[in-house]
């Protein structure tokens, strides 16, 4: 296959014109990583793509374009690697609604288990940020959770909670690590949740979090930043949740007003 003579497919759901610019000279390796797309739509989730060299030969290019258009599908969450194994079509990515709809009840609708990891539980003063976000004075005592979120046993995100500890003195007391906080504010203690602003971008990972969310370093991360208010409008948690770019996605339905 030669770039010079590509004929791009069509895709609905992929970019304009597959991404080739105007002027039509495109990379070798995204002719490839196109060529590759089609290939995986074909071989479906969990199969094993052919070996490089038979890749490569099938293309015409040579293993190190080759690794590249690969490694791009990997990054974006088409491709998964396993040591030992080989490279496989990865499964659809998880969709969270942008919506009072927690994680896992946005996993459960999906028909994936959540389950979440209790890594720190800790009373912190509240900085600026929390004091203005929670409504507390600046070194007031906040309720932080950091927990490891998981989908069908799969470490996909990271997600810490903060929560004022004068409202909230009996949280820590009646909380189930293994269940749902929200569940737990809503059902022991009394919180209706009516809106929140969410605000969602790209970053990476720190090394801390990459380790314990289980990811490369260098793997985009979808973060997400949510302050909730209850029905009479007081703020009720600050959330700072981390997940991974490669196995999720978000949804927000819009109408108009």
């Amino acid at each position: 296959m030669h770039a010079s003579h590509y004929v791009p497919h069509y895709r609905a759901d992929g970019p304009v014109r597959a991404g080739i610019p105007e002027h039509g000279r495109i990379p070798r390796y995204y002719a490839v990583k196109t060529e590759l797309l089609w290939l995986i739509d074909a071989l479906g989730e969990g199969t094993a793509l052919p070996s490089e060299r038979e890749l490569a030969e099938r293309f015409s290019v040579s293993r190190v374009t080759l690794r590249q258009a690969v490694g791009e599908l990997v990054l974006e969450g088409k491709l998964q690697r396993r040591q030992g194994s080989g490279t496989f079509v990865a499964p659809p990515k998880l969709v969270q609604p942008l919506s009072l709809v927690s994680c896992a009840e946005g996993l459960r609708r999906q028909g994936v288990d959540p389950a979440r990891s209790v890594i720190t539980v800790e009373h912190l003063p509240a900085d600026d940020v929390l004091s203005r976000d929670l409504g507390v004075d600046r070194g007031d005592p906040v309720i932080h959770l950091e927990q490891v979120l998981l989908a069908d046993g799969e470490r996909i995100g990271l997600e810490s909670t903060y929560l004022s500890a004068a409202r909230f003195p009996t949280l820590l007391e009646v909380f189930d690590p293994t269940t749902s906080l929200c569940a737990c504010l809503r059902d022991r203690l009394g919180v209706v949740f009516a809106e929140a602003e969410e605000r969602v971008e790209t970053v990476l990972a720190t090394p801390r979090e990459a380790l314990l969310i289980g990811t490369n370093p260098a793997l985009p991360m979808l973060l997400l930043h949510r302050v909730s208010h209850d029905n009479v409008g007081e703020p009720v948690e600050r959330v700072r949740s981390l997940y991974r770019g490669d196995r999720f996605s978000f949804l927000a339905r819009l109408r108009s007003e």
